[in-house]
């Protein structure tokens, strides 16, 4: 196998055997596979934006917007549309190339795609590439969503599916698998990652992987998240991944979709400079920028700057980039059900 090589066919056991590599050799592998098909000191920069927060009857137990545990996420109404557009010029201006819209629901209903649309089109009009993460979404949703002009569309496996009744009770596998399924041929792309260090094996690590990396096409963003252990969730008081751990999750990653961006995503506020500089090695080539993921918090901006100084690298500019090779957000939205509809009204 070269570097260059893209399959769909990868096999647990192999999976896991690059797990078992030695640290340096995975490191040494996988960068190989990453200057293949990327500039080694370019990173794409995203900025997220939670446009509609808390409430959700889902019960994925790492969420702290999940309505089942006692957290100290307020419940907020779905942003007017002007106030989003105005997040989205600060983001433009400190570098973001990519603008991320997460909304707590467990799937958008029809009174809330009309503002949903606009967002996206306002977006568009800025200049900056469009992304959302709404939940799960059925044909007809996708397909309205890419005639708007949506770019990317981020929807989590968030682990094996050995493990995932362990994480959440109320969507199954098979529903987030059918989303991305419905954002594929709609002709959106793909952002599809999960969270590690949730009590998790390394073989559940290798299954999520390996359902990534056998899907039909590889997403164009792979998010790889370290638990944020938020309290008042059942996972609070779970022990931490070991880091060494997250950066060889991170090296399979890369060498198993060779051509996704993978994104550094949550737990970079609690990662010290060092480790997030061995996840660059190991092949991360996309962060999200800003103080805010959703309700987690982030590494400030001018911070990452300083430390895209100390290591030589630059924002990936996106314009006339390969449209196949690209991604979206991160985190799945999960939210409210029988609830009215909760907008703020633009002045």
């Amino acid at each position: 196998m070269t570097a260059t090589t893209v399959r769909h066919d990868w096999q647990r056991d192999e999976i896991e055997a690059l797990f078992n590599q030695p640290f340096n050799d995975l490191l040494f592998h996988a960068q190989q596979v990453h200057r293949a098909h990327f500039d080694a000191n370019k990173v794409q920069v995203s900025t997220l934006l939670s446009i509609k927060t808390g409430a959700c009857p889902e019960d994925c137990k790492y969420c702290p917007q999940s309505a089942h545990y006692r957290t100290d996420v307020d419940r907020e109404r779905l942003m007017a549309v002007e106030k989003v557009l105005a997040e989205a010029v600060a983001a433009k201006q400190q570098g973001a190339s990519r603008f991320c819209m997460g909304a707590a629901w467990r799937n958008p209903k029809d009174r809330d795609m009309p503002y949903v649309i606009e967002m996206v089109k306002g977006v568009k009009e800025l200049g900056l590439e469009t992304c959302m993460t709404l939940g799960m979404l059925s044909a007809e949703q996708a397909k309205v969503l890419q005639q708007a002009g949506l770019d990317y569309y981020n929807h989590n496996l968030d682990t094996s599916p050995e493990f995932y009744g362990e994480i959440i009770s109320t969507r199954t596998y098979h529903d987030r698998l059918q989303t991305l399924s419905n954002v594929r041929d709609a002709g959106m792309k793909v952002c599809a990652g999960g969270i590690v260090g949730m009590g998790e094996s390394r073989s559940d690590r290798a299954g999520l992987l390996q359902q990534l990396a056998n899907l039909p096409k590889h997403p164009e963003s792979v998010p790889v998240n370290m638990l944020v252990k938020v309290k008042g969730t059942p996972f609070e008081n779970l022990d931490d991944l070991d880091p060494f751990e997250f950066v060889r999750t991170i090296a399979i990653a890369r060498i198993l979709m060779p051509a996704s961006f993978v994104r550094l995503s949550a737990g970079r506020e609690e990662m010290s400079d060092e480790l997030q500089a061995m996840c660059f090695m190991a092949g991360a080539n996309s962060i999200f920028y800003g103080e805010q993921l959703l309700t987690t918090a982030n590494p400030e901006a001018d911070k990452d700057q300083q430390l895209f100084s100390r290591l030589g690298l630059e924002p990936l500019q996106m314009e006339g980039y390969s449209d196949d090779v690209h991604e979206a957000v991160i985190a799945d939205a999960v939210a409210e059900e029988e609830h009215p509809p909760l907008y703020y009204q633009a002045n």
